[in-house]
């Protein structure tokens, strides 16, 4: 394997963790406005979620430091071509963390209203413009022979983008009220288990209608068949599952599967790309590959050394920050 494909592999699993643990807080921060039905209920919410988001934050960091170390041109390509998606993504994530600093420094009810519609719109705005991303980068973008993106708007918001969108916002929205029925207790965790109920439907179809739309518009079925289409029934299955276990009221199970589907999907996208990083929809001969894209031999070693040596710990702290707050919120004592 050459450290260009192994680099290709990390970035991919980077971006599957952030959606699998970032999830699920965009999932809690659209509950604040969907599921919670007063001010005490939004705040339990945040606390689920209070001593993780900001490190869940830094797998799409890295993600992005490792994509501009790792491949530069395809870093030059992606980020100039999506540069305002991508600027609103910044702002919605920037606008989200300091509402949930700020929504407690006021008592007045018209203060933590406004912070809480930022925390939501903070939510619903990333794995919406992700989803659109990801998927017109699956479908192909016109870039020419010198890695420049030349899109109009239909290149970037279209029927197939639009619908990928919204089924990562909904993937994260059940992901996250699997999130609250794991971490809290009583109504609230009862609500959210209905609610999942009810969603885990809508869920399906969107999936059923992406995958549908993916045969026409990409060759999702032809790269890699294989795998692509055996994974595809995976994450149906998975999701599936949820159904029978929220009845069951198997929490952690559910959660589980859910986060299974989350990260199944984000792979799929990954599988179906390689050897390629971006598609261009003029001629395949403008494509980007993980060869053509790369960094030279030598940081590729450095960064893997450095990748090797500290990501473990990276990790083992992140487990560790997991464990210690693995209590349920009951509304008692909370941080206001």
């Amino acid at each position: 394997m050459e450290l260009s494909e192994l680099w290709f592999i990390l970035v991919a699993v980077l971006f599957i963790g952030f959606f699998f643990l970032e999830g699920f807080d965009f999932g809690v921060g659209m509950a604040t406005r969907t599921l919670a039905r007063n001010d005490i209920e939004r705040r339990m919410l945040v606390n689920t979620i209070g001593p993780f988001w900001d490190a869940n934050e830094v797998w799409l960091l890295t993600a992005g430091g490792a994509i501009f170390a790792a491949f530069p041109h395809w870093y030059a390509t992606m980020f100039s071509g999506y540069y305002i998606p991508l600027v609103f993504v910044l702002l919605a994530l920037i606008g989200r963390g300091v509402a949930f600093e700020f929504r407690g420094k006021e008592k007045a009810q018209q203060w933590k209203n406004s912070w809480d519609w930022v925390i939501f719109i903070g939510s619903v705005l990333p794995p919406f413009l992700f989803g659109v991303l990801f998927t017109s980068i699956l479908r192909g973008m016109p870039i020419d022979a010198n890695m420049n993106i030349y899109a109009g708007f239909t290149d970037y918001v279209n029927v197939y983008s639009v619908i990928g969108g919204i089924t990562v916002t909904l993937l994260c929205y059940l992901h996250g009220l699997m999130f609250v029925t794991l971490k809290t207790v009583g109504e609230l965790r009862e609500r959210a288990s209905k609610q999942g109920q009810k969603l885990i439907y809508a869920v399906l179809a969107s999936l059923v209608l992406f995958v549908g739309l993916s045969y026409f518009e990409t060759n999702l079925f032809t790269v890699r068949a294989g795998v692509t289409i055996p994974l595809i029934g995976l994450i149906v299955l998975a999701y599936s599952s949820v159904i029978i276990l929220l009845a069951k009221k198997r929490d952690a199970l559910s959660f589980t599967m859910s986060g299974l589907g989350i990260m199944m999907t984000v792979g799929l996208l990954f599988v179906a790309l390689f050897p390629r990083v971006m598609i261009s929809s003029i001629t395949s001969a403008n494509d980007l590959t993980v060869y053509s894209a790369a960094s030279g031999d030598y940081s590729l070693k450095v960064m893997t050394i450095v990748a090797v040596t500290l990501l473990p710990f990276v990790i083992g702290y992140q487990i560790w920050s997991y464990y210690v707050f693995r209590k349920r919120v009951n509304g008692k004592d909370m941080i206001y």
